[in-house]
C-alpha cells in the first residue's frame, strides 16, 4: 500500500510510450474531487420524478420562466458582446495606465458574491442609486424589478468570461498576420473581418457560450436588483427557488433542465472551441517528413547549388530564365529612397530592379529597418519616396509594400490559392482574376499543385515559397523579406534560393532581403548592406564585401578570421588582442599609424605545420589544434595560440591526416604577408 499504481499496459500511449505509476497520493484525492463534483449531479438524477417530467417541465409557471429566461440571456449575451469585445480588444492590444485595475474590475463580477453584486447595481442603477434618477429622468428607464433589470443583472456577472476568452486569444493571435495582411494591401475593417475574426472566432464562441450558459443560469444579482415578478423578472433559476417550496419534484424537474443546458454547452465547448484555431495561427508549417508529400517536386527549379557564387547573375527584367513563364514586374518600376533615423539611422537609396542584402549580428537593427520601411515600429522612423512618391505618412495597406517575415505569417485559415490572391484582392481585383493570377503565380515558384490545401498541410519549404508568391504577386514597388530561409533544411533551402533568385531577376521594384546566410547574400543580392548597432557600416557589392569586410562579424560569417587592431609601421598591424601582424604594403594598407583597421585572413590561406617552417612566411605562430569541423570535402582546423586570437585554417583531409591532426596537437601556423587584407574601420 502506498506503492504507484499501474495505468494502462506497457507500451500504451501515443507514439508506443510507457506511461509512469500514478502515486496514489494524488490519485486518490484525485478520485475523491470526481466522487465529491459527480455526487450531487447523480443525487438530481436519482430523485427526478421521470414519469412526470414532461408535465413539471410544461406547467405554465415553467414555460413562461423558461421563455423569460431565454429573453433575458439572449440580451444579456448581446449587451456583452457590445461592450466586451472592444474591452477584450482594450485589455490585449493597447498599453494605457491602470490596465491592472481594469482587468481587476472585469474579473471582480466573477468573486464577488452574487447578492453582493445586485445590492451594487442597485446602489448605482436603482430609483436612488448614483445614475438611476438620471436614467429615470432623461429616458424614463426604471431598471429595479423589470426585465430590463434582469438583464443588466445578467449581463453584470457573465460578461467576464467573454472578455478573458477574448482577450486570451488575442494576445496569443501573432500580430505579423495581422502586419502582413497590411502590407498586402488590406484596409484595417479588411484586416479585422478577414483575418482578425476568423482566427477569432473560436474564441469567440466560447465566450459567448459561456457567457449565455452563465446569464441562464443567474440568480443571486437578479433577484436582488430585479425581484422575484412572475413574467417580468422570474427565471427559470428563480422559478426553482419557488418550487422547491411548494414541489420539491417539480423543482427537482426543472434543475435537471438547467443542468443538461449547462453540460451541453461544455460538452459543444470540449475540443472544438477552446482556441484551437489560434493555436494553429501560432504553429509553424511543419517541416520534413510529417508534412505531406510535395507533388509539384522541385523538377523545374534545376539542381541545387554547391556553393555561393559572389556575384547575382546579370539578369534583368524581360530576360528569360529557367523554366517557365517571365515574372511579372512591380506595379511600376519604383527606385527607393529613404532617410532613417532613430535607432537606424543612415540614407538608403536603390534604383528600380536591384536587391539588397541586409546582414548584421543580432540587434543591429535589421528587422527594425524593414519595420520602419513600413510605418510598424516606433523605434525608428523612415522618410519613403517610391517611385517620387512620398509614402511616408501613408499607412501600411497604402504604401505598396509588401513584407514576408521569417515564419511566413500565411494565413492559416485560408487556402495556399486564397493566400496568395489576398494581397490581390485587397487592392481590388476581381475574385476570379485575382485566383487566376494566384495560381499562375503558385505554378511559377512549384507549389501549384497544392493550391486547395491550407498551411499546415505544407511543409517549411512549401510554405515558404506560397509566401514569396504571396507577396510577388501584390506586385509592389517594395519588397521586404525577413529571413525568408531561416527555417529551411540545407537542401530545400538551396532549391528554394534557386528559384527566389530567379523571380527577383524580374522583379521591377526594389527588395531588400535580411538573412544571416553568406549564401544568401552573395548569390541574391546586387548590395550588401552591413549594419551594426542601427548604422550602416558598409554597402557594397558582395564581391567587395567578400574581399574587404569592413565589420568582422561579416568577416566572420563569411569564414574568414578578423582582427582588429591598430595599423602601425612599416606595414605591420598591432591586434586587440595581443600580437603583431605584419602585413604587405599595397593601396588597401590604410595611410599613417595609429588608425584603426580590420585584418582579414581567408582560412584557406593558414598553412600548418607540425615544425616551425622556414622560408617566406612572414607571421608564424606557435598554436594548439582545439577543434575540427568537416565543411563540404574540406576540413576546417581551430588553433589556438597565446601570441595572437585564435584562428581557423581551411586544409584538406589528406593534410590532416599527414599531419596526424587531432584536439590537442601542437602546430605552427604561418600565413603570408600578402595574404593579409587590411581595410580601415
Amino acid at each position: 500500500m502506498g506503492g504507484p499504481v499501474r495505468s494502462g499496459r506497457p507500451g500504451a500511449g501515443a507514439g508506443g510510450a510507457v506511461r509512469r505509476g500514478v502515486p496514489a497520493g494524488l490519485l486518490v484525492p484525485a478520485l475523491v474531487g470526481v466522487a465529491f463534483l459527480l455526487l450531487p449531479l447523480v443525487g438530481v438524477l436519482a430523485r427526478t420524478d421521470w414519469p412526470s417530467l414532461l408535465h413539471h417541465l410544461t406547467t405554465p409557471q415553467v414555460t413562461q420562466a423558461l421563455r423569460l429566461s431565454l429573453v433575458v440571456s439572449g440580451w444579456a449575451l448581446l449587451l456583452s458582446l457590445l461592450m466586451g469585445v472592444p474591452l477584450a480588444w482594450l485589455l490585449a492590444r493597447v498599453p494605457f495606465p491602470g490596465k491592472a485595475l481594469v482587468r481587476s474590475l472585469v474579473l471582480l463580477p466573477m468573486v464577488l458574491p452574487p447578492t453582493v453584486g445586485g445590492v451594487a447595481l442597485l446602489l448605482a442603477f436603482g430609483r436612488r442609486g448614483v445614475l438611476g434618477p438620471w436614467l429615470e429622468s432623461t429616458f424614463g428607464l426604471t431598471l429595479p424589478f423589470h426585465t430590463a433589470g434582469a438583464v443588466v443583472a445578467a449581463a453584470f456577472v457573465a460578461m467576464p468570461f467573454l472578455v478573458i476568452s477574448l482577450e486570451g486569444a488575442l494576445a496569443g493571435l501573432r500580430p505579423s498576420l495581422e502586419e502582413t495582411a497590411a502590407s498586402l494591401g488590406a484596409g484595417p475593417l479588411r484586416v479585422f473581418a478577414t483575418v482578425t475574426l476568423p482566427l477569432l472566432a473560436p474564441a469567440l464562441a466560447a465566450g459567448a457560450a459561456l457567457t449565455w450558459a452563465r446569464a441562464l443560469g443567474e440568480f443571486g444579482a437578479t433577484i436582488t436588483f430585479a425581484g422575484n415578478l412572475p413574467g417580468a423578472t422570474q427565471t427559470l433559476p428563480l422559478q426553482v427557488y419557488l418550487l422547491l417550496q411548494d414541489s420539491p419534484e417539480a423543482a427537482t424537474s426543472v434543475s435537471l433542465l438547467l443542468l443538461v443546458i449547462a453540460m451541453a454547452v461544455l460538452v459543444a465547448l470540449r475540443g472544438r472551441w477552446t482556441g484551437g484555431a489560434v493555436r494553429e495561427a501560432r504553429a509553424t508549417p511543419p517541416e520534413g517528413a510529417a508534412a505531406p508529400a510535395d507533388p509539384a517536386g522541385f523538377a523545374d527549379l534545376g539542381a541545387p547549388e554547391e556553393g555561393p557564387t559572389l556575384e547575382k547573375p546579370p539578369i534583368r527584367p524581360g530576360a528569360e530564365v529557367g523554366a517557365g513563364p517571365a515574372p511579372a514586374p512591380a506595379a511600376e518600376e519604383s527606385d527607393l529612397r529613404a532617410e532613417l533615423t532613430g535607432y537606424t539611422r543612415f540614407p538608403l537609396t536603390a534604383p528600380a530592379g536591384t536587391t539588397i542584402a541586409v546582414v548584421g549580428p543580432n540587434g543591429a537593427g535589421k528587422t527594425t529597418l524593414l519595420r520602419a520601411l513600413l510605418g510598424l515600429t516606433p523605434r525608428a522612423h523612415a522618410e519613403v519616396l517610391l517611385g517620387g512618391r512620398d509614402v511616408t505618412r501613408l499607412p501600411t495597406h497604402r504604401r505598396e509594400v509588401a513584407w514576408v517575415p521569417q515564419d511566413g505569417a500565411l494565413f492559416p485559415h485560408l487556402s495556399a490559392l486564397a493566400n496568395t490572391a489576398y494581397g490581390l484582392r485587397a487592392r481590388g481585383v476581381p475574385r476570379a482574376e485575382a485566383r487566376r493570377q494566384a495560381r499562375e503565380w503558385l505554378t511559377r515558384l512549384g507549389v501549384g499543385e497544392l493550391a486547395g490545401r491550407r498551411p499546415a498541410q505544407l511543409s517549411g519549404g512549401q510554405a515558404q515559397r506560397v509566401a514569396l508568391a504571396r507577396a510577388l504577386a501584390a506586385r509592389p514597388r517594395l519588397l521586404l523579406l525577413d529571413e525568408p530561409l531561416a527555417a529551411l533544411d540545407q537542401t530545400t533551402r538551396a532549391r528554394v534560393r534557386h528559384t527566389l533568385r530567379r523571380h527577383l531577376a524580374g522583379f521591377g521594384g526594389v527588395c531588400l532581403i535580411v538573412t544571416h546566410d553568406p549564401v544568401e547574400a552573395v548569390s541574391l543580392a546586387d548590395r550588401v548592406l552591413v549594419l551594426e548597432g542601427g548604422e550602416a557600416v558598409q554597402d557594397a557589392p558582395p564581391a567587395e564585401v567578400t574581399r574587404h569586410p569592413r565589420s568582422p562579424w561579416v568577416a566572420r560569417m563569411l569564414g574568414g578570421n578578423a582582427w582588429e587592431g591598430t595599423a602601425g609601421p612599416d606595414g605591420t598591424v598591432e591586434l586587440a588582442g595581443g600580437g603583431l601582424l605584419t602585413t604587405a604594403p599595397g593601396e588597401a594598407t590604410p595611410p599613417g599609424p595609429g588608425a584603426p583597421v580590420l585584418a582579414v585572413i581567408a582560412p584557406e590561406a593558414v598553412s600548418l605545420h607540425l615544425a616551425r617552417p622556414e622560408g617566406s612566411p612572414r607571421n608564424v605562430w606557435a598554436g594548439t589544434v582545439r577543434e575540427l569541423t568537416a565543411v563540404g570535402s574540406r576540413l576546417r582546423v581551430l588553433v589556438t595560440s597565446p601570441e595572437v586570437p585564435a584562428l581557423v585554417a581551411e586544409i584538406t583531409p589528406a593534410a590532416a591526416a599527414d599531419l596526424g591532426l587531432t584536439d590537442g596537437t601542437r602546430v605552427w601556423a604561418a600565413v603570408k604577408a600578402m595574404e593579409v587584407t587590411v581595410v580601415g574601420l
